[in-house]
């Protein structure tokens, strides 16, 4: 246990017990009655230790704000209150320790005799508070558990630098904090890829650039003050003058094609690479990532931040180079021709840098705010579009109108905000960079005046500063294109450094054959920290067995179900195949062996061979042919208008509800899973197309393992056991007529669910 203010570590000391000997804590940082004060729970082998600061807060402030911080500025950090009550209750005197939700809080109450509050927290605490109650659990079982270590910083879930909450829960990145150039050398780590096309985009471009430099000389010197004049080595050779100028403007036009055709190649491999790379690393994330995010925020990722990126590798980084060496170059030419004027053309300098290391940091926050903006625009789309059924369904176009009009106000405000700071910085910036070019006509007109300075002369350096704007208007501007680009870069990074939930451990065991051998032992989970869904479940279902769950909507059955898949995995106990945890499978061999056929049935744009095939996309005609059979498909699918050729999903032929289940049960027979997940197979369908379903699902089912959840009774009529689920608990077992006798739940459901039959017989009647 490490971390504990030196004043509690100084009173455990003084009292012989040492840190080693404590197992496990946490930290509260309210009063039972309101208020806030520090104390700390901490659990040792026999004892559970209660320390209490005597300090009072009467405001907690959020560490992240910034009066807060500003007050703090200066200030020592307090090691503790100084002053702590120490109580120790033996453990065995305790009975059990449990977490209560409050509104944005929570309490941890200890029973003895009598139950106790004894420590209070806010939220940010809750996920220590949970652990800690289980730590507590497990010690009084003599079971093992991790030791957990008090940091004092709410459970990592904010930056300790700045109090920002992070983005994502269990990954600890701040973008306030973040510094910018890691990302920068982390894209260009990624630069190197394509070092060999941008190798030889530099060089052209550098061949360009190289040539372009001679002609301003041509065009001025050589032109006025020897051809013209007739003096030096060109004197009265006009024609060589303009000869060489149109072969250096040649070879320049010669170098720009190469290096634009490159750059064309290079920026769609790129543009697909990044996509590829992103839409990869969302895939490996696991399902609870998908539920918390909107599919239009994903699809801006997918698709607006990969061109962001793409401008970087193609167009920022080669021109930034071929730029930064004209500016050096045009600059050491001009300071060889006179020294003097160049010091003039770049006193604006100054002002420019200051202003861009000024205008940076805004654009930066202005970018993120608009892609956030747009981000919420295009999910609102995305729902209208995919829920446009429902949309019509309740005549709510003007609702979504109006959803998508505040979206589209709020984000046509942050793009102004970003245009309009940007169209302030930017004029001002050319200006003060082409203010040189005017102080150059006008010191250079007085030295031809004063002979000090021939005119051809002056024109080559005035050439040269016009060439100069180029470079540095694309540095002014690279402000813009950094901002854009490192808030995508920021953005990708989250994805492709986001820790899946459901991870694959090393060494992960890889079954080749299953025998379907489930049991669920002890199991709890919740989605959110101490609001459990599922409450110490535990059942077995043996190879072969079909296993019927029931219960009210909201019991956890599908919960159940997605946890034996390891869709999500599990807070506490364990669930195993073959006597092997799930955790220690690999998940490629598990999802392998498993078929979930569900009430939410998906089907993806292509034709119906295709969709039943998505199981094994390398089977054969014949095998499509004989799953669609066995799912009572195949009549259908041959009076569509392109039997199996036919298009559906997203603008193709719409399938009715019981078509696309029954494709579905196809879909899994081609699947040939070991272990059979049905997860209210047969709801929301009528009774003709729920017998011929049932049909289909009485041939998938045997010789499999299969877990059945279903409201409708009749549809687990050949189950070998039933499980009985409320609010998360297994609360009844055994057989149809076992259940039956017991006068329970079962016999309660069956009685509902038969007198609904008679209800819908009378109506039909």
């Amino acid at each position: 246990m490490t971390l504990l203010p030196k004043d509690i570590v100084s009173i455990l000391d003084q009292n012989g017990i040492k840190a080693a000997d404590l197992l496990h804590g946490m930290e509260c940082d309210r009063l039972p009655d309101g208020g806030f004060s520090e104390s700390y729970l901490v659990l040792s082998r026999k004892h559970l230790h209660i320390f209490c600061g005597s300090g009072v807060t009467k405001e907690k402030t959020f560490s992240g704000y910034a009066a807060g911080r500003r007050k703090a500025a200066g200030k020592p950090e307090q090691e503790g209150s100084g002053d702590w009550a120490w109580e120790r209750i033996p453990l065995e005197r305790l009975e059990a320790l449990t977490i209560v939700n409050l509104v944005a809080s929570g309490m941890v109450v200890a029973k003895e005799k009598e139950e106790r509050v004894i420590g209070a927290f806010t939220n940010g605490h809750m996920n220590q508070a949970v652990r800690f109650a289980q730590a507590f659990d497990k010690l009084k079982n003599n079971e093992p558990f991790e030791a957990f270590e008090i940091d004092g910083k709410s459970d990592g879930a904010s930056c300790p630098t700045c109090g920002l909450m992070y983005p994502e829960e269990g990954r600890p990145f701040c973008p306030k904090c973040m510094k910018r150039h890691a990302v920068f050398a982390r894209l260009l780590s990624f630069a190197g890829k394509y070092r060999l096309s941008i190798f030889f985009i530099v060089l052209f471009m550098l061949l360009n650039s190289a040539t372009g430099l001679v002609i301003p000389y041509f065009q001025g010197t050589v032109l006025f003050d020897q051809a013209l004049a007739g003096n030096g080595a060109f004197a009265g050779r006009i024609g060589l003058v303009i000869v060489i100028i149109l072969a250096f403007r040649t070879l320049s036009l010669l170098f720009g094609i190469l290096f634009g055709t490159i750059i064309a190649k290079l920026a769609a491999k790129v543009a697909f690479d990044l996509k590829a790379a992103v839409f990869t690393s969302l895939q490996r994330l696991s399902l609870d990532f998908f539920m918390r995010r909107q599919t239009g925020q994903l699809m801006t990722r997918v698709n607006n931040d990969a061109q962001e990126l793409q401008y970087f590798f193609v167009d920022g980084l080669s021109y930034f180079i071929v730029n930064a060496m004209n500016i050096i170059g045009i600059i050491a030419v001009l300071l060889w021709m006179d020294w003097r004027l160049t010091l003039i053309c770049l006193l604006p300098m100054p002002l420019v840098f200051w202003l861009v290391r000024t205008a940076f940091p805004k654009l930066w926050r202005l970018s993120w705010r608009r892609h956030r903006k747009v981000s919420a625009l295009n999910s609102i789309i995305s729902d209208s579009v995919r829920g446009s059924r429902v949309v019509k369904a309740f005549g709510k176009e003007q609702v979504e109108i109006g959803r998508f009009q505040q979206a589209n106000d709020a984000f046509s405000g942050a793009e102004q905000r970003f245009n309009k700071w940007s169209g302030t910085v930017f004029p001002i910036l050319n200006f003060l960079t082409q203010a040189g070019g005017i102080l150059i006509w006008a010191f250079g007109g007085w030295y031809v005046m004063q002979g000090r300075m021939s005119f051809g002369s002056v024109l080559t350096f005035v050439n040269y500063m016009m060439m100069l704007y180029g470079p540095i208007q694309f540095m002014n501007n690279i402000i813009g294109w950094w901002s854009n680009c490192m808030a995508a870069a920021q953005r990708i990074f989250e994805i492709q450094d986001a820790v899946p939930s459901v991870a694959e451990r090393p060494g992960a065991v890889s079954l080749v054959t299953m025998k379907g051998d489930i049991e669920i032992d002890n199991v709890s989970f919740g989605y959110e920290p101490n609001k459990p869904i599922l409450k110490q479940v535990s059942l077995r279902a043996r190879p072969g067995q079909m296993i019927g769950v029931v219960g009210h909507s909201g019991a956890g059955k599908s919960t159940l179900v997605n946890l034996v898949s390891r869709l999500y995995d599990v807070t506490a106990g364990e669930i195993r195949i073959d006597g092997v945890n799930v955790k220690e499978l690999s998940v490629a061999s598990l999802r392998r062996h498993i078929g979930i056929v569900s009430q939410d049935i998906y089907v993806f744009t292509g034709t119906i061979a295709e969709n039943i095939a998505y199981a094994d996309p390398d089977c054969q005609m014949e095998d499509i042919l004989h799953a669609a059979k066995i799912a009572n498909a195949h009549d259908f699918i041959q009076k569509l208008p392109d039997g199996y050729d036919t298009e559906i999903g997203s603008g193709g032929y719409s399938l009715s509800g019981g078509e696309k289940q029954r494709l579905s049960i196809a879909r899994a027979v081609l699947h040939n899973p070991k272990v059979l997940i049905l997860d209210e197979a047969t709801a929301s369908l009528d009774t003709e197309t729920e017998l011929q379903i049932q049909e289909a699902l009485d041939s998938l089912v045997k010789g499999r393992t299969t877990i059945a959840i279903a409201h409708r009774l009749s549809t687990l009529r050949q189950a070998d056991y039933l499980v009985v689920m409320d609010k998360g608990a297994v609360v009844e077992a055994g057989t149809h007529d076992q259940l039956m006798a017991r006068e329970g739940i079962y016999r309660e459901l069956v009685r509902k669910h038969d007198e609904a039959l008679k209800m819908k017989g009378e109506i039909i009647a």
